[in-house]
């Protein structure tokens, strides 16, 4: 995009600031955003660093990260099942096989309707029904940088020099936008589509780089507005769409690392890109069918929708309706569909499994009576205490025989014995089924149990990570159904419903904290002993860089053996973080603050969870919550007058310093100290083994 300079109003910095904001820093800031208006030269200045990523990147795999994952726009589909999205005027087939000026017209009035359609179905369904959507649409006219509704744009003359459309905040004082304001922008380019075509081929510099040139000038913007945002405004959406296909880039940054020299402006926006910038690049995938209606439910669509969903998070603060909420709902969907269509049973077993029903019917055609129709149902796979798993990994099989199915109320799991080694005591988790092409929402959380977890259990084991306060990776491969295997010789499954389901099996073998505290038999040493082993645990995954991000009493296990005191292994790692894009679970109750608030973790995140791991086992009620603000309301409640730290100075005053420690650390960017604390819970625990030495690792 090349123009002139905007004019004061256009952009978010021309309103005036306080005192702070007179100084040279914020007015050369100002003068940087006045002066940076040309992609083109910004786009110029990057040539070397995409060539660079672009050489380094290997063959089929993106120079960039993607901004979302599978697994979440899954999860963010199963919540947008029941909400409705229409868009009104379609979008013209092949804008720019015509040059005709009505046909990109309707292409530029198509696209306000779309996002239109999207930020209001979004605002209705997450936020609020009854207030008004606070957002409104608009398009960019580059030779000053303002906003205009596109039909009045057309009108005054200024269709060939639109260049983006917007979802902004609705602000009838200035009638033709800020840049503070922007959620959203929306470039629409014609040749997107080729790169749909070729997974392999990644976007050109040419439309990568503008997408830069404006993420950069929100950020800048953002970076002088007085808007308090709700949530973090260090990142921004850009999307890019022609008349059938579309991709999103994430851009995030704190532009507060720029070097504001205003006689090297795109130098200085180059080197703040390449070195203090984190790109995401999505696919690109058809959101538009051929009669230009858009496709809401397929992933061209969904990445849309998910970036808007975020970018209305940053104004609007955390929803009312989180995604979990919306797609939890899927399960009990998925068995009215089956009631509704008499499928039998509609329950799914344990597994992910469904029981089959399958019509016994002669190959030729004859008169029946109703009661002639034979229903077989399928002998359901399901095990039991007693059963006998194989399980096939690369080099070897090996057998399980169950001893103990248990709950954790999401899934089952079980207790198990190799078969060679009876006495011996292991959990075995069983995936669903890979077959499932809609799987039910619980099967969501089975991935993270088991596949998941296996990765990570994995990637400790080879980062050499060793202590007996985490679980450990015994086995993991797919089952060995009965019978002959008919599997494809391409690859695949046969059609056993046991057929390549994954089996992971850990060890040590305990009982979960939920259960001692339910049956009265976690007291004041246990409490001590857990904090400090379930410490002992983040630290040593945290010095490879490894965080938990759901630490709840079912994922806490205690340890007896007849020669040693017990001890607390910390399980569950599936949800664990890696990386900045790995989001935590969302518990109402334990998670922390800030990953209810930004769905990420900080450094202390964990440890305040654990805190209120320990808080309910030491006698704290928590409050039913429904919602994310009131899960939010109670914490600062608690936190503020001090209920937390009261109830755990009952039991330990070691615990209530803690707790004051943890409160004082979350949501900074300061590392959490753990070997002071681990030496403090160290003291306070009961050393009495019966002259054994006590494992103090971590």
């Amino acid at each position: 995009m090349e123009g002139g300079s905007p004019d004061q109003g256009s952009v978010g910095s021309g309103t005036k600031r306080s005192s702070a904001s007179s100084g040279s820093r914020p007015r050369n800031r100002k003068e940087f955003l006045y002066r940076f208006v040309d992609s083109g030269m910004l786009t110029a200045k990057l040539e070397d660093w995409f060539e660079s990523i672009s050489n380094k990147s290997e063959p089929k795999k993106p120079a960039f990260d993607v901004p979302f994952e599978l697994i979440e726009l899954q999860k963010f589909d199963y919540a947008l099942e029941g909400i409705s999205f229409q868009q009104v005027i379609r979008m013209p087939n092949a804008v720019y096989a015509s040059t005709s000026d009505a046909v990109e017209a309707t292409a530029y009035l198509a696209i306000e309707d779309f996002l239109h359609a999207g930020v209001k179905g979004l605002w209705e369904a997450f936020w609020s029904q009854d207030e008004p959507m606070p957002f409104s649409v608009a398009c960019l006219y580059d030779e000053n940088l303002k906003f205009y509704q596109a039909e009045k744009a057309v009108a005054d003359g200024k269709l060939g020099g639109l260049c983006a459309t917007g979802i902004l905040l609705t602000n009838p004082r200035h009638p033709h936008g800020k840049w503070d304001q922007i959620l959203e922008l929306a470039l629409l380019r014609p040749d997107i589509r080729n790169f749909a075509m070729d997974s392999d081929r990644q976007l050109p510099l040419s439309v990568l780089g503008e997408a830069l040139f404006y993420a950069l000038r929100v950020l800048l913007s953002r970076s002088l507005s007085r808007l308090n945002y709700s949530q973090s405004s260090n990142s921004v959406f850009i999307l890019l769409v022609d008349s059938q296909y579309g991709g999103v880039v994430k851009v995030e940054g704190d532009v507060n690392k720029l070097v504001f020299d205003v006689n090297n402006v795109y130098e200085c926006a180059a080197e703040w890109i390449i070195k203090h910038s984190r790109i995401a690049v999505s696919s690109v995938d058809r959101i538009w069918n051929k009669l230009g209606n858009a496709n809401w439910g397929d992933i061209g669509a969904l990445q849309v929708l998910f970036a808007t969903f975020h970018c209305i998070m940053q104004f609007a603060g955390f929803p009312k309706h989180s995604v979990e909420d919306l797609a939890a709902d899927h399960g009990p969907r998925l068995q009215a569909r089956r009631a509704e269509r008499q499928l039998g049973d509609a329950r799914v077993n344990g597994n992910g499994l469904f029981r089959f029903q399958q019509r016994s019917v002669s190959p030729e055609i004859v008169e029946v009576q109703d009661d002639s129709v034979k229903i077989e149902t399928e002998q359901l796979m399901k095990l039991e205490v007693g059963s006998v798993l194989w399980l096939e990994d690369s080099n070897w099989q090996k057998g399980y025989q169950i001893n103990q199915v248990l709950n954790n109320s999401e899934h089952p799991y079980y207790i198990a014995s190799p078969v060679e080694d009876p006495q011996k005591r292991l959990f075995l988790y069983v995936g669903s089924h890979p077959s499932q092409l809609e799987p039910a929402w619980e099967d969501m959380n089975l991935w993270y149990q088991v596949q998941r977890q296996t990765k990570i259990l994995t990637i400790m084991k080879q980062k050499g990570l060793s202590s007996k306060y985490l679980p450990q990776l015994s086995a993991s491969g797919r089952i060995i159904h009965p019978g002959q295997c008919q599997r494809p010789s391409s690859g695949g499954n046969c059609d056993h419903p046991w057929c390549g389901t994954p089996i992971l099996v850990t060890s040590p073998v305990g009982e979960t904290v939920s259960q001692l505290i339910s049956e009265a038999r976690f007291g004041m040493e246990e409490a001590v002993r857990c904090c400090h082993d379930c410490l002992s645990a983040l630290s040593t995954a945290a010095s490879a860089g490894i965080r938990h991000g759901d630490i709840r009493p079912e994922n806490v296990v205690c340890v007896r053996s007849a020669v040693r005191q017990p001890y607390f292994v910390l399980i569950g790692w599936g949800r664990a973080i890696l990386e900045d894009r790995d989001r935590p679970a969302m518990n109402l109750h334990f998670s922390s603050t800030y990953a209810l608030q930004e769905g990420k973790l900080c450094s202390a995140s964990d440890a305040e969870s654990l805190v209120y791991m320990l808080y309910i086992s030491c006698g704290g009620v928590l409050p039913d919550l429904d919602s994310v603000e009131g899960a939010l309301q109670w914490r600062e409640t608690s936190w503020s007058r001090r209920l937390i730290q009261q109830k755990l100075g009952d039991a330990s005053t070691v615990l209530k310093a803690f707790a004051d420690y943890v409160d004082s650390l979350c949501g900074t960017p300061y590392p959490m100290d753990y070997d002071i604390w681990l030496r403090r819970l160290r003291r306070n625990i009961n050393e009495d083994d019966h002259g054994k030495e006590i494992d103090t690792s971590g």
